[in-house]
């Protein structure tokens, strides 16, 4: 039971974020420095936006970066303050220099916000201590942080690894389940499609996570995560042979209709998604998985199978179902793979400087983005009136997100998260209660919050504000006159990021779809010259079947966030929807020939040769619709052969036949759809750039 509760992952995420917190305060109640403890348990809040308490072998050198530019942001606002230079320069030059780190890495991206909220936060110490104080302070901070999660980790070594694999299993699981629950119903794919390409996707941004994480830890040079690479490595096969599809709905409805196929491959999978999530638990909770087999299953399906020798639908789930069960039984993976293959590249600074000073750059956009909110945001306090609009510019920070719906939501919760627990707290305040019982109540407050900040935002920005409350009430001794502010402060913030988002140079998922296209397109070739080519490595092939799945993922990303934008072309939408789920259909054929190469099952050269043009010259009339919006005639290229090969028909050529029956499909809907897109923006760019890798 002690196992359930400590490996949690919420429970440990929370267990360590509180004690980070809140031991500080402790040992300054204690030594009669409360004021004190309190000041310096918000200097974590700057260390968490900043990713500081990632696991990563440059743990030690982040720490140093970061608590350098916190004290660096601190110093800057106050020596600027005391010159009398106006708060919106100060911030719109702070953002604008700090935001080359987001050009560097996406893990050194986080940097700018944390060092902006660092800077943000002095204001609100200005002219109550020395101006060498707060950035002390930040730096002390940034040391007990840093120290207490290197211990902390050392204690709990490959907990954040656990963690993302017993995800990744589990999501396998539901994938697996609802694929097959699915069965009979795949006659109608705009129906039972999309939420398996949820599931899909999901399982896919996990994979991406574990891969990120050994990367970090360079996992594969220490002995200690052996068990955890290969329990990843069984997940990239069982990802690989879940995820593939006959696409046969007619032959599925035959099967079904002739025996009792549909309760047999269910129960075959019910099996095998019940032992993934008995490896979940037992990956999370440090236990020794127990013995496995379903042979009672395979048997039944085999015989299905060899019955109805004549279609396919039953020695295709055999095939599959009977390597899952392998590995299941196992632990072990098909092959071996070379996981640091990938490894994440880094621009040094001048090189990251070079590109940031670009109009391309992203991060330009990003950091400019900020500064002119926070400009914005400043002025405003002045105009109204505020010396320290710490809360307004804080609110900002915070609400910022990536893209627009998960701003609009972050903007929803924490404005009634907000508005909730200030109520929450002016009901409180009127009892007159002892300082230590206040103390142990933020306590148990603070852990409860962090319980649900991951999956329930808005939950815990009640308690967080109730904290805030009360930290103002032990350091002023009237937090009660702050409630009405506060929450002025939060709507105002609440108001300027969302105007941001929505004005300032926006990260529109729509206009990147387009561009998301014609990468997956790219990537999908590069697999497509691989499989059919003369080099077949298996180390290159799952690669790139990895680069398939992550281009399909970003395409599928931008679809459903564009679905979410306002102002936007339904119809065009609609058209886009069943591209994507085209393009999901060649991903699993892709899925299905990369196995099929990797056990030798392959073309003569010369008719992989055929087929590879064919499909080149399919891919290539794709990606100029994607180019051009000129009427398809006007596109010089040739037509693909037709009928140069006859005789049986092979499983890695039916697997191409349909890629092209799909390609072809699609290019017909980019017919309709570019012809429906806005006119504006990048829309009106008609030919696409290289994007960077």
């Amino acid at each position: 039971m002690w196992r359930r509760i400590i490996y949690h992952p919420e429970v440990n995420y929370a267990l360590r974020q509180t004690l980070v917190l809140c031991l500080p305060v402790a040992i300054g109640w204690l030594l009669g420095g409360l004021r004190q403890g309190l000041l310096f348990s918000l200097v974590p809040a700057c260390c968490n936006i900043a990713g500081l308490d990632t696991p990563h072998k440059r743990f030690f050198k982040r720490l140093i970066i970061g608590g350098s530019l916190f004290a660096l942001s601190s110093f800057l606002i106050q020596w600027m303050t005391l010159h009398s230079i106006p708060l919106p320069a100060i911030l719109f030059a702070m953002a604008m220099l700090l935001g080359v780190t987001g050009e560097i890495s996406p893990l050194h991206a986080r940097l700018l916000p944390a060092s902006l909220i660092a800077g943000i936060f002095t204001l609100s110490l200005v002219g109550h201590m020395p101006i060498w104080q707060p950035p002390l302070l930040y730096v002390l901070g940034t040391i007990w942080y840093g120290a207490f999660n290197w211990f902390w980790f050392w204690l709990w070594k490959e907990q954040p690894m656990r963690e993302s694999l017993s995800l990744l299993y589990r999501e396998l699981a539901d994938y697996c389940d609802a694929k097959y629950t699915l069965l009979t119903q795949l006659t109608d794919p705009e129906k039972a499609l999309p939420p398996l390409l949820a599931r899909q996707q999901k399982a896919v941004d996990l994979i991406t996570t574990c891969y990120q994480q050994m990367h970090m830890l360079s996992a594969n040079r220490d002995n200690s995560h052996k068990r955890l690479t290969r329990a990843f490595q069984v997940a990239l096969d069982l990802q690989e042979h879940i995820s593939v599809s006959l696409h046969q709905p007619e032959e599925v409805q035959k099967l079904v209709e002739q025996s009792h196929a549909e309760a047999v491959i269910r129960w075959n999978s019910q099996a095998i998604a019940a032992r993934l999530r008995e490896l979940a638990d037992d990956i999370l909770y440090h236990k020794l998985p127990g013995r496995f087999t379903m042979d009672k299953q395979l048997g039944a399906l085999e015989k299905i199978a060899r019955q109805h020798s004549d279609n396919p639908v039953g020695n295709f789930c055999y095939y599959h179902f009977s390597r899952i069960a392998r590995v299941l039984r196992t632990q072990r993976p098909l092959y071996q793979r070379d996981l640091m293959a990938d490894r994440q590249r880094r621009l040094p600074l001048l090189p990251a400087l070079k590109s940031y000073l670009s109009l391309k750059s992203a991060a330009l956009r990003t950091a400019a983005r900020f500064a002119v909110m926070l400009m914005f945001g400043s002025s405003m306090a002045l105009f109204f009136n505020i010396p320290k609009p710490y809360w307004v510019l804080m609110t900002i920070m915070f609400v910022s997100q990536n893209s627009y719906s998960a701003t609009r939501v972050r903007i929803q919760h924490r404005a009634l998260g907000t508005l909730a627990g200030l109520v929450i707290a002016a009901a409180t305040l009127r009892f007159q209660v002892a300082e230590s019982w206040v103390l142990m109540a933020m306590l148990a407050i603070t852990l409860v919050s962090y319980l649900f900040i991951r999956k329930f935002y808005g939950w815990a920005t009640i308690g967080f504000t109730v904290t805030a409350v009360y930290s103002l009430q032990l350091l002023t001794l009237n937090g009660s006159q702050f409630l009405l502010m506060r929450l002025l402060d939060t709507v105002m913030g609440c108001l300027i990021a969302f105007g941001g988002m929505v004005w300032l140079w926006p990260q529109w998922q729509s206009g990147l779809m387009r561009q998301n296209a014609h990468d997956a397109l790219e990537a999908y070739q590069e697999a497509l010259q691989m499989l059919l080519g003369s080099e077949q490595g298996a180390d290159k092939l799952a690669y790139q079947r990895i680069r398939v799945n992550q281009a399909h993922n970003a395409l599928f990303n931008s679809l459903n966030q564009a679905m979410q934008e306002p102002g936007f072309n339904d119809r065009y939408l609609s058209d886009m929807k069943l591209w994507v789920t085209h393009s999901q259909f060649i991903v699993e054929h892709i899925n299905a020939m990369t196995i099929l190469a990797r056990e030798h099952t392959m073309l003569t050269p010369a008719l992989a040769e055929g087929y590879l043009q064919s499909c080149e010259i399919a891919l290539q009339r794709c990606q100029q619709r994607l180019e051009y919006d000129g009427p398809g005639s006007e596109t010089n290229i040739l037509e693909a052969q037709e009928n140069f090969h006859q005789g049986p028909v092979t499983i890695m050529e039916r697997h191409v036949k349909r890629i092209l029956g799909h390609l072809g499909v699609m290019h017909t809907i980019s017919s309709l759809a570019w012809s429906q897109r806005p006119q504006h923006g990048q829309w009106l760019v008609r030919k696409l750039r290289k994007s960077s890798k």
